[in-house]
C-alpha cells in the first residue's frame, strides 16, 4: 500500500538563480512536496514513531534550500529529492519547486519545474551504494 504525505506552499527565501543578481539578492520561492510511504501502521495505531513526521519534512525541506546555492531550480528540486529520500523511509518523492517572481520582464506568473524521484535513481545517483 502506497500511501501519499504533501507539504504544499514551503517558503524559503534563498539564493538560486541563473542571474548573478538573483544569487546575490536572494528571492522567494516555494516548494510542494509529496513522499509516497506505507503509513498504515501509523494510521492504526494513531502514533506518528510509525510515521513521517511532516514538521521533520518542512525543516529538512527550508535546511536544503536554504543551504545551497543552485543556478537551476531543476537542480535544487533534484537536492530536495535526494535529502528527503535519505533523511525519510519513503518511496519515492516528488518535489515541485516555484520561482514566484521570475526575472522575466513583462511576466506576473511563476516558474516551476515538478521532478518524481524514487529508491531507484537514489541508488544511481549515490553510485549503487546504500547510505
Amino acid at each position: 500500500m502506497i500511501d501519499r504525505l504533501r507539504l504544499v506552499g514551503i517558503d524559503v527565501y534563498a539564493f538560486h538563480g541563473a542571474h548573478p543578481a538573483e544569487r546575490e539578492l536572494g528571492q522567494r520561492f516555494s516548494v510542494d512536496v509529496e513522499l509516497a510511504a506505507d503509513l498504515e501502521a501509523a494510521a492504526v495505531r494513531d502514533d506518528l514513531a510509525l510515521g513521517i513526521d511532516y514538521a521533520a519534512v518542512h525543516a529538512k525541506v527550508v535546511e536544503t534550500a536554504t543551504g545551497c546555492r543552485c543556478l537551476l531550480i531543476e537542480a535544487l528540486a533534484a537536492r530536495l529529492c535526494r535529502e528527503l529520500l535519505l533523511a525519510f523511509p519513503a518511496a519515492a518523492v516528488q518535489v515541485t519547486v516555484r520561482k514566484t517572481q521570475p526575472p522575466i520582464e513583462g511576466f506576473y506568473g511563476h516558474a516551476e519545474v515538478t521532478l518524481s524521484r524514487d529508491r531507484a535513481w537514489l541508488l544511481r545517483a549515490e553510485g549503487g551504494a546504500p547510505r
